[in-house]
């Protein structure tokens, strides 16, 4: 079983979906869904030779599912590890006795051993590359210079660079070793430190750290870090240093409080001696469509205060607009930005920065995986309205000309390739799923047969059509083309006293259904007639669903030509 827990995915035939009942079902509605199939399935119900076939391996598939799920133990095992968990010989994992809380503490056991496995392997590599270029002589050209200049290209210069990289080497599950670098230069003067940090995890509520450096610009350093779990709602933290150089020994000690005020809100006071001494007290709300931020700092040589909003919109591409302001002794500046995913492990983002005396700059950012590549651009010393212009505006043409051109079709591409493969690696196993589906098919139709009569004596529930798969709607995929199957014979024969009810659980694994494209949206257009009245529904792959549902073409009822025409035109444009 220890092989088995190794894989990152574990496959698993969805029982619950093949039994139509919630994976909460009780054991009475387990027993109801599984006569249910029985009598459906059985291989006795068939006289010819290659339905009885077919309708014992149905059969054998229902009995294999109820087997497992009506036995408590089975299913706590099923519930975790899938079906593979109970593939294994002799039960390795657990003993039948236990209870299912115990199995989940035996797999979380395991669990906690293989990630202990894994701590050797991860290295949690991070690290950032900052470019800092000067451009104001885009914009900072007094008129003398300019006629002086004419036809002459703009001088830009990259004027600071910073390159930091970090990785960590985990040697328990309690200790780990962090080793950091960095290299700086300005204007062409620059340095470079090299730190090693130890950390070791004291208890569940805390950690400490000590941490060795040296460098050409600072000389060694020594430092310890502190962190506690005061309370549940309040932790701190103590930091103190100290920097050996020629000028002596400089300490430094950082202290932090920090208290959950609400769910989403933290408060902080935190007190800085040393080189740069400060208090500051700050409080920080995160919720799921902004972040707040407001501080006071008074320090020496900085004291400011601070604002600062971010709205997270609930998209794909987890878009946010930022905008803050900080005022102080050292003047004021305004910034705004916004940020966007670009891709699975990318997010770029853009930020302009106007403040008095600092003038005018655009900040742009890459976070890709671990990696922060960022280039700071400072376009002129004074508040030009010229430059916010471009540098507001400049970034928004730039990305969107890059979005259409370069990213939507990269990620297109990547998207195709990866479902190519799953379809190729999936694709003996949905032909054997297909097969059954077309065997449950035959299998259904005199139980259909007997279910559409009975529903047309009492003006029940008729599925006049219904189709599985993926459905294109939107204009600007019309390039794409739809795949879907026919399943209204599988729904009609999971009508029952005039109702339809399906789970939450994935509809491929429905009797009659499967998967007709992998790695892609799935949805379930059903047409139906209820009481003489037709409607029409659609559902998402995982979404449950009950029919009859509140009536979407009741109208309908009262143009009984309309109803007609409009059915026989979807009859035969039938896929």
């Amino acid at each position: 079983m220890a092989s088995a827990l190794d894989d990152d995915e574990i496959s698993n035939d969805d029982y619950y979906s093949l039994l139509n009942v919630r994976r909460e079902a009780t054991q009475d509605e387990l027993k109801a869904a599984y006569r249910r199939l029985c009598m459906l399935y059985h291989p006795d119900k068939h006289r010819d030779p290659e339905l009885k076939r077919q309708a014992e391996v149905l059969f054998n598939l229902v009995h294999e599912a109820y087997e497992v799920l009506s036995e408590p133990q089975a299913r706590a095992i099923y519930d975790i590890y899938g079906k593979r968990g109970l593939d294994v010989d002799g039960w390795e994992v657990v003993e039948r006795k236990r209870s299912p809380a115990e199995i989940r503490e035996e797999y979380e056991r395991l669990q906690r051993e293989r990630e202990e496995r894994r701590l050797q392997q991860r290295t949690n590599p991070k690290g950032t590359i900052s470019v800092g270029i000067d451009a104001t002589d885009l914009f900072d050209r007094y008129e003398e210079d300019y006629e002086d200049m004419v036809g002459g290209v703009p001088h830009i210069e990259i004027n600071r660079m910073h390159i930091s990289q970090s990785i960590e080497a985990p040697l328990t599950t309690k200790d780990t070793a962090i080793l950091s670098g960095s290299l700086s230069t300005h204007n062409g003067n620059g340095g470079g430190t090299i730190n090693l940090a130890l950390r070791r995890v004291t208890s569940t509520k805390g950690w400490g750290e000590v941490e060795l450096g040296a460098g050409d610009t600072h000389g060694p350093l020594f430092g310890m870090k502190i962190f506690r779990n005061l309370t549940p709602r309040c932790f701190a933290t103590a930091q103190c240093g100290l920097q050996f150089s020629s000028r002596g020994v400089r300490p430094g000690v950082t202290t932090v409080l920090a208290r959950h005020l609400d769910k989403n809100t933290m408060g902080y006071l935190q007190w800085r001696w040393g080189i740069q001494s400060s208090m500051n007290t700050s409080v920080v709300r995160d919720t799921k469509r902004s972040h707040f931020t407001v501080a006071v700092q008074l320090g020496i040589p900085h004291t400011f205060m601070m604002m600062s909003y971010q709205y997270k919109f609930q998209d794909e591409d987890q878009t946010k607009i930022k905008g803050s302001v900080k005022s102080g002794f050292f003047g004021t500046v305004v910034e705004y930005g916004a940020e966007r995913k670009i891709s699975r492990h990318s997010v770029v983002g853009a930020t302009v920065s106007v403040g008095v005396p600092q003038g005018v700059s655009l900040k742009i950012k890459l976070n890709r995986a671990s990696q922060t590549y960022f280039f700071p651009i400072h376009l002129t010393d004074q508040l030009l309205p010229s430059a916010v212009f471009y540098a507001t505006v400049g970034p928004l043409v730039f990305y969107l000309a890059i979005q259409q051109l370069v990213i939507r079709p990269y990620v297109r591409a990547q998207k195709e390739q990866e479902l190519e493969k799953q379809r190729e690696s999936s694709a003996s196993n949905i032909a054997k799923k297909k097969q059954e589906a077309e065997a449950a098919v035959l299998l259904m139709q005199e139980s259909v047969r007997r279910i559409i009569e009975a529903e047309e004596s009492r003006m029940g529930l008729i599925i006049l059509n219904a189709w599985y798969g993926k459905f294109v709607t939107d204009n600007s995929r019309k390039h794409e083309r739809a795949k879907v199957i026919d399943v209204t014979v599988p729904l009609q024969c999971l009508v029952k006293d005039s109702k339809l009810i399906l789970t939450e659980a994935s509809k491929s694994g429905l009797p009659g259904f499967y998967d007709p494209c992998v790695g892609e949206e799935k949805s379930l257009k059903v047409l139906y007639q209820f009481r003489g009245v037709m409607h029409q529904v659609l559902s998402g792959d995982t979404e449950p669903l009950r029919i009859p549902k509140q009536c979407t073409f009741s109208w309908i009822a009262q143009h009984e030509c309309i109803r007609v025409l409009l059915l026989k035109e979807i009859v035969l444009k039938k896929l």
